[in-house]
């Protein structure tokens, strides 16, 4: 009796199992349509070359596939991950270790499905989850563009992830649980402008990679709303695009916007840190009507309910010293009353980068520094030098408290742990 209990409960996990395994492979090749073509059917026109270039830009995609002093687009960068490390790959047309050999077909395939040309399942480092969105006219216009690049011999680097985020079978069960292939639907409801920003911030600008939370395995959360989170393994803090209290730029002019994504600063704020690097080499180049579609449908976003919540006061003592060290090392440039200097030294005072709830941005900037990216409108832009080597980590959270509780502000202080967390 005992033994056709077991017999029967094994057969029922492994009817279980294999209809897991079957749920799985189902999910991971749902919607693929079989390769017929050759890397020899494709002859790219020179107008799909220059879309391409721009659409390259947009899409920020040197700056994962260029390692530092490497050729462009030729991989190694490692992009680090809670997971372990992964190494971007070779993008020139070398028929050994780039794109020489794939197809059209193949590289939407890797777009749209996330499937390298032998069939591997791709890492989400590559932003396939948003990139699927990307239409296949204009990825058949990115592959042109890579095409047209000088071949360079650099084998791709194996990743460097730990058991068993290193096997296919665990990105299996990622991509199944959340994973989907999908195309943009154009919104009849708003104007072929405000599409055009939604196309372009949820595909191929990836926006969700850096500003939606991710969960425990990696995997953004409601990735169109745009709330905000951690930038991974960077300790930078990538605020929410729909919350006023963060990022949101409901209430901001349309032109401004496109100021700062254009120049990297504005009336209304600067870029600083990953956004930075973002204006610098990517959005700085996007054609003005692009900018302004992009800053349409950022100021529609559906705003977050973030109510603020005031912080506990610093203490005396560390209110105290941090007014004190703020005398010191910042009130010659950003001014006694945190008023800033226009054109030169962002306003500190009314900032709403100073009372978020997370200081890990404020953290960054006081130990590293900040620089804002040299641009065509703003070539010679001000900077924060880093104050790592003054300050140490008691400093730092007593002059943050003060600057989050100073001139009206009632954030919470900031505290060494905070400091050591961020750092």
């Amino acid at each position: 009796m005992k033994r056709t209990l077991w017999l029967r409960g094994f057969l029922a996990l492994l009817v279980a199992g294999l209809a897991v395994l079957a749920w799985v492979v189902w999910m991971n090749g749902r919607g693929e349509s079989p390769i017929t073509d050759t890397a020899g059917d494709f002859v790219a026109t020179p107008q799909q070359v220059a879309r391409g270039a721009y659409l390259a830009r947009a899409g920020n995609c040197a700056a994962c596939h260029t390692a530092r002093g490497g050729a462009a687009y030729a991989g190694g960068l490692g992009l680090a991950t809670p997971f372990g490390t992964v190494f971007a790959s070779n993008l020139t047309p070398d028929p050994q270790t780039g794109l020489g050999l794939w197809s059209t077909q193949t590289f939407w395939r890797a777009m749209h499905h996330g499937r390298a040309q032998d069939g591997r399942l791709l890492y989400p480092a590559f932003p396939y989850t948003s990139y699927t969105l990307v239409s296949r006219e204009d990825s058949d216009a990115l592959f042109a563009y890579l095409r047209s690049l000088a071949p360079v011999s650099r084998r791709n680097t194996p990743h460097a992830l730990v058991f068993p985020f290193n096997t296919q079978a665990a990105l299996a069960v990622w991509r199944a649980l959340y994973f989907r292939p999908g195309a943009f639907e154009q919104d009849p409801t708003h104007t072929p402008e405000w599409n055009r920003g939604a196309y372009l911030v949820r595909g191929l600008g990836h926006c969700a990679a850096c500003h939606a939370p991710r969960n425990a395995l990696g995997a953004t959360v409601d990735a169109q709303a745009l709330h905000g989170g951690m930038v991974a393994m960077q300790n930078w803090y990538a605020p929410s695009l729909a919350s006023n209290r963060e990022a949101g730029v409901a209430d901001w002019d349309t032109q401004h916007v496109v100021d700062l994504l254009q120049t990297g600063m504005s009336a209304r704020g600067t870029a600083l840190g990953p956004m930075a690097e973002v204006v610098y080499r990517s959005t700085q180049h996007l054609l003005p009507d692009d900018l302004r579609a992009m800053a349409v449908f950022l100021k529609d976003l559906p705003p977050q309910s973030h109510p603020a919540q005031p912080g506990d006061a610093p203490g005396a003592a560390q209110y105290a010293n941090g007014q004190r060290l703020y005398v010191r090392h910042c009130a010659e440039c950003h001014g006694r009353q945190g008023e800033g200097a226009q054109g030169a030294y962002p306003p500190l005072a009314g900032n709403r980068v100073m009372t978020m709830d997370t200081p890990a941005n404020l953290v960054q900037l006081v130990l590293h520094g900040g620089y804002l990216p040299a641009t065509a409108g703003n070539p010679r832009p001000y900077g924060m030098p880093p104050f790592r080597h003054l300050l140490d980590d008691a400093e730092v959270a007593d002059v943050l408290s003060y600057i989050r509780h100073a001139w009206g502000h009632r954030a919470s202080p900031v505290t060494m742990l905070d400091v050591l967390q961020y750092q």
